[in-house]
C-alpha cells in the first residue's frame, strides 16, 4: 500500500519552506497521524524546528553526506512506523551535488514546490512548470504558493499552472509563518518560548489554505544497514549540550552508543565541573554570544584543563574550536578569554567564511560533513592536516595539541564509524 510521503522543496533559499515542512508536519500531528520529518543537506537549526512539530525525530538525507544506502534505511525505517513521510529540501531544488532532486530521485519521493509569490502573478507557472519539466526523474505533483496578497491573487496564481501539476493551496502572508532568525540560521528551537503556539497558529493557517490532505503513497523500502564496530564499548564521553553548543546530529549521537559508547550530556555554561569521562566532545554552536559566560566559569576550565593534562581525547568542532581558543572577540569587539588549549584567538567577521560539504580522509575511511561559520581563527600553529572540499579543493584545517583535535569541520560520524573511533580513543 506503501506510506504518503512527500518532498517539500522550491527555487531557491528564502521561499519559506522550512516553515510550511514544520507546520504541515503540526497539522498532521494535530489531526492525529504519526509524522516523521527529514531534512536533506547539512543542516542543525531547521531540524530543531520540524522536532518540535512532528514531535518526532529528525535526520538529516544526504546521497553524499550520510550516503544513499543510510538515506534508504531511514525513510524505510519511517514508513513502517509513520503515517506520513516529509522532507524538508535545501536550496533551490536542483542546486547542489547533490541535490534536493537526486535525494527524490533516489527514494522516489513526489514533490511539491513551494514558491514566494509575492511579487508574483501569471509567471508563477512558468516556475512551476520550468522545475517539473528540468528532470524526467523527478515527479513535480504540486505546487504551494506562499505569501500571497489576496484571494484574487491565489486565482491568478492557480490558473497559470501547467497541466499536470496540482494548485495545493495559497498561503497567505501572516505572521504565524513567521519564525526568528540570526547569522546561522533559524533560531535554536529551545530559544523561542511560544514555539508550540506558533506552529499550531501556522498549522491553522495550513488548514484554512486546505493543505490537511494526505500526499501519495509511496513505497520506502530498504536492506538494512550492518552494525558499526563495537569500537568505543567501555567508553564514556561528555558531550557539550546547551544554548551555546547544540549543533549536533542525532545520527552521530546514536553512531557513538551503537559503537558501545555511553554518552553523557552536559553543559559548559552551567555546570562546574565535567562528568566523570574518557573523552570530550565540544560540538559547534554560539559561543559568541554566550562568551562573557564561557569566559566566568572557571570551575569547568580547570577540568577541562585536567582533563587535556591528563591525555584524554578532546574533539573541539567549530564552535568547539572558538571555545578553545586562547580568545574569543564577539559580535560587537568585545574580547573574551576562552579555554587556551588552543594558541590564537578567534574574532568574529560579520560574513560568512566558510562553507561547503567537506570530507577528512584517513587510512580507515573517509569521515564526511561540512563548514558553515562566520568567524575566523588567528594562529602560528600549522595544521595537522586538512580537509578536502567536494570539489577537491583544501579547505579546512585540522590543529593538533596533545590529545586535542580541533576543527572548524563538522564531521557526520556515520561516515567513517572507524575514523570516529579513533578521535575518542587514546
Amino acid at each position: 500500500m506503501g506510506t504518503p510521503a512527500l518532498m517539500l522543496a522550491a527555487p531557491g533559499s528564502g521561499q519559506g519552506k522550512s516553515m510550511i515542512t514544520a507546520a504541515l508536519a503540526r497539522l498532521h500531528r494535530n489531526a492525529g497521524r504519526r509524522v516523521r520529518v527529514f531534512k536533506h543537506g547539512p543542516d542543525y537549526l531547521d531540524p530543531m524546528i520540524q522536532e518540535r512539530a512532528s514531535g518526532a525525530p529528525v535526520y538529516q538525507l544526504h546521497p553524499w553526506m550520510t550516503g544513499a544506502a543510510e538515506c534508504r534505511d531511514r525513510l524505510a525505517a519511517a514508513a513502517r512506523e509513520a503515517d506520513v513521510v516529509l522532507v524538508e529540501g535545501s536550496m533551490g531544488l536542483f542546486d547542489g551535488d547533490p541535490s534536493s532532486a537526486d535525494l527524490a530521485a533516489l527514494a522516489g519521493l513526489p514533490v511539491a514546490l513551494v514558491i514566494d509569490a509575492r511579487a508574483m502573478a501569471e509567471t508563477f507557472g512558468a516556475v512551476v512548470g520550468g522545475l517539473a519539466r528540468h528532470r524526467a526523474d523527478v515527479q513535480v505533483i504540486g505546487a504551494i504558493a506562499n505569501r500571497v496578497g489576496s484571494p484574487g491573487h491565489a486565482r491568478m496564481l492557480a490558473g497559470s499552472l501547467p497541466e499536470g501539476v496540482a494548485w495545493l493551496g495559497a498561503v497567505p502572508r501572516d505572521d504565524a509563518m513567521h519564525l526568528p532568525d540570526r547569522h546561522l540560521g533559524l533560531v535554536q528551537a529551545d530559544e523561542v518560548a511560544d514555539l508550540d503556539a506558533r506552529l499550531d497558529a501556522a498549522a491553522a493557517v495550513l488548514a484554512d489554505a486546505g493543505l490537511g490532505a494526505l500526499p501519495p503513497a509511496v513505497t520506502l523500502e530498504a536492506d538494512p544497514l550492518p552494525p558499526p564496530p563495537r569500537r568505543l564499548v567501555g567508553q564514556r564521553i561528555a558531550v557539550a549540550r546547551d544554548a551555546a553548543f547544540a549543533f549536533i546530529y542525532r545520527g552521530n549521537l546514536e553512531l557513538l552508543e551503537a559503537m558501545g559508547a555511553e554518552v553523557v550530556p552536559f553543559s559548559p555554561l552551567h555546570d562546574t565541573a565535567l562528568p566523570a569521562c574518557d573523552a570530550l566532545w565540544l560540538p559547534g554552536g554560539y559561543p559568541e554570544l554566550h562568551a562573557a559566560t564561557l569566559a566566568a566559569n572557571s570551575g569547568l576550565w580547570a577540568a577541562i584543563h585536567a582533563h587535556h593534562q591528563a591525555g584524554k581525547p578532546i574533539l573541539a568542532e567549530c564552535g568547539g574550536l572558538m571555545y578553545c581558543a586562547e580568545s574569543l572577540v564577539d559580535g560587537e569587539g568585545v574580547t573574551h578569554p576562552m579555554l587556551g588549549l588552543l594558541p590564537g584567538r578567534v574574532e568574529m567577521a560579520g560574513r560568512l567564511t566558510g562553507i561547503g560539504l567537506q570530507s577528512l580522509a584517513r587510512p580507515d575511511g573517509e569521515l564526511r560533513g561540512h563548514t558553515f561559520h562566520h568567524s575566523r581563527l588567528e594562529t602560528a600553529l600549522e595544521p595537522a592536516e586538512s580537509t578536502t572540499r567536494r570539489s577537491g579543493s583544501p579547505a579546512e584545517a585540522v590543529y593538533r595539541v596533545g590529545s586535542l583535535t580541533a576543527t572548524y569541520f563538522h564531521a557526520y560520524f556515520p561516515s567513517a564509524p572507524e575514523v570516529v573511533a579513533g578521535l575518542f580513543s587514546r
